[in-house]
């Protein structure tokens, strides 16, 4: 009630009361107070989703009146390595110019996002590129290519990452993801059978390991930030291959096709375009 007050700029009686009043409209309680605290009822629960619903709604409709001016809340998804890499630098400067748009972030893996954003779930996501044409509802725009590296205990800056990926143990990137599968096809291609030692799909946890000596790993270069205080060498492979392709995907019926074109023009000037 506290918070709700703060946002709203009035009292907590006052957030009371129009609670009070909406459960009488509704003939349902929807809070229920459990010794100091207050807890959502089945009833409350139910509602919740819809209310969301026509919040989101009512912001497009102040955004289609004022055609001239760019408000209204852009449902946008993204994974992992965006999320905290390409993102705030987007973010930031969409709030900076659009200051009237509100952005519901939601985080996820890349397949989960693209359904959503098929589905009309969300209006955009940052995510890998898919391994399989786009539905003809959806758009892609490439933003960042990473390419393959091997990471190494920087005791091995010197060897020749080939070899290293032959002879050291393998922490591997999850092939089942879609950002393993590449690293997966150049160890194929390449004639190597490494020595695995973990698999898991988190690539800052993945150099965690490489700096305490578990192993070497290939990797897409990812886009900063990386854990702070390692000690460990990005080495190049003999022949580029891209490991990973990050970028946006949107839904060409999105009501908020303005504030998805804002996402838009914005991250091509945040990657400097």
């Amino acid at each position: 009630m506290a918070a709700a007050a703060r946002v709203l700029n009035i009292s907590a009686s006052a957030v009371a009361q129009q609670l009070h009043a909406l459960e009488r409209d509704l003939g349902a309680p929807l809070v229920v107070r459990v010794g100091r605290t207050m807890r959502m009822t089945e009833q409350g629960a139910r509602v919740l989703a819809p209310a969301r619903k026509l919040l989101r709604d009512t912001a497009d409709l102040r955004s289609v009146a004022h055609d001239g001016e760019v408000s209204g809340e852009l449902r946008l998804g993204a994974c992992t390595t965006p999320l905290t890499g390409l993102l705030p630098d987007i973010l930031a400067r969409v709030s900076r110019k659009f200051p009237q748009v509100t952005i519901h972030i939601q985080s996820g893996n890349s397949a989960q996002l693209f359904v959503d954003v098929d589905k009309g779930r969300l209006d955009a996501a940052l995510v890998l590129e898919a391994p399989y044409p786009l539905p003809k509802t959806c758009e892609w725009l490439l933003l960042r290519e990473e390419p393959l590296i091997v990471l190494a205990p920087r005791a091995l800056a010197d060897r020749d990452p080939l070899d290293l990926l032959r002879e050291e143990p393998l922490i591997r990137y999850d092939r089942n993801q879609w950002g393993g599968r590449s690293a997966e096809l150049f160890l194929n291609e390449a004639g190597i059978t490494p020595r695995e030692r973990f698999e898991l799909n988190a690539l800052n946890a993945i150099a965690m390991m490489v700096d305490r000596g578990l192993g070497v790993s290939i990797v897409p270069d990812w886009a900063p930030p990386w854990p702070e205080g390692i000690d460990i060498v990005r080495l190049e492979l003999p022949e580029r291959r891209v490991g990973r392709r990050i970028g946006i995907v949107w839904s060409r019926s999105s009501v908020r096709t303005r504030l998805v074109n804002v996402l838009l023009q914005e991250s091509m000037r945040a990657d400097g375009r």
